[in-house]
């Protein structure tokens, strides 16, 4: 098991409900502060969004985030050395596409990851077939692949990918990218396919944006994991103080989970 397995598992164990925040890294001065202040406010892990100009899976508030990132010159080079002075208690994942780690070099990057901090990876353009490759040079440093399960994932992919994932299954709780919604859409059905293979923790994403929606999702889940509705606040001006709000009431509402 990778350092991250063992870590969410024991949070699981514990009875606590995990939050999992996502911010875009390098969208402006305050960035790391804020992740300082999600952490502060009772975040269980953190998800890093390193900008790609050309993503698969981001709604318009993610992309939007993403292109002022990196007009301002961002990279994976500056966003590692930048989480390499953090000083908070809190796995670090980082979220991005499969061309980022291309062209830094697969093995350099695996590297790279784990000299910052990073304990954990989701790049959703690798496919299952695909991941066996970034999979080794992440298990050589210490970095656990994290796979998403889609609603429309038929039964044998479903235990394949619950089978594979490292840390926790990111359980897609709809069929679009990412981005606020009314509904609660199909979360339930996903976690309980992933459950059916496998007893890794499993939290559910895309669409979660009130406390009373993460509230609802962790009835089922392990956890929830929360991005556009906090990715809008940081574009709306709101800064750490607004995230450390933010987190502290998405918190308050997983602790009353039953």
């Amino acid at each position: 098991m990778t350092t991250l397995d063992t870590q969410l598992r024991a949070v699981r164990d514990s009875g606590r409900k995990v939050l999992v925040p996502y911010f875009v890294a390098g969208l402006d001065d305050e960035w790391l502060d804020c992740v300082r202040a999600a952490a502060f406010a009772g975040a269980d892990a953190i998800e890093i969004g390193v900008p790609f100009s050309d993503p698969i899976m981001d709604g318009i508030v993610i992309q939007e985030a993403s292109l002022l990132a990196l007009a301002r010159g961002t990279t994976l080079t500056s966003v590692l050395e930048q989480l390499a002075t953090l000083d908070i208690d809190v796995p670090l994942i980082v979220m991005t596409y499969f061309n980022i780690f291309h062209h830094h070099g697969l093995e350099r990057a695996a590297a790279d990851l784990a000299k910052a901090g990073v304990k954990g990876s989701i790049v959703p353009d690798l496919s299952l077939e695909e991941v066996g490759t970034w999979r080794e040079v992440g298990n050589a440093n210490d970095i656990a692949s994290i796979l998403m399960v889609a609603p429309s994932s038929p039964p044998a992919r479903v235990g394949q990918l619950a089978r594979q994932t490292q840390g926790f299954a990111y359980a897609a709780a709809r069929m679009a990218v990412t981005g606020v919604a009314s509904d609660s859409g199909r979360g339930e059905g996903v976690v309980q396919g992933i459950r059916a293979e496998s007893d890794v923790p499993v939290y559910v994403g895309i669409g979660i944006a009130t406390p009373e929606q993460a509230a609802a999702a962790c009835q089922y889940a392990d956890g929830a994991i929360v991005g556009s509705a906090l990715v809008q606040l940081l574009l709306d001006g709101k800064g750490p103080k607004g995230v450390e709000e933010f987190i502290s009431a998405m918190r308050a509402a997983l602790d009353n989970v039953a």
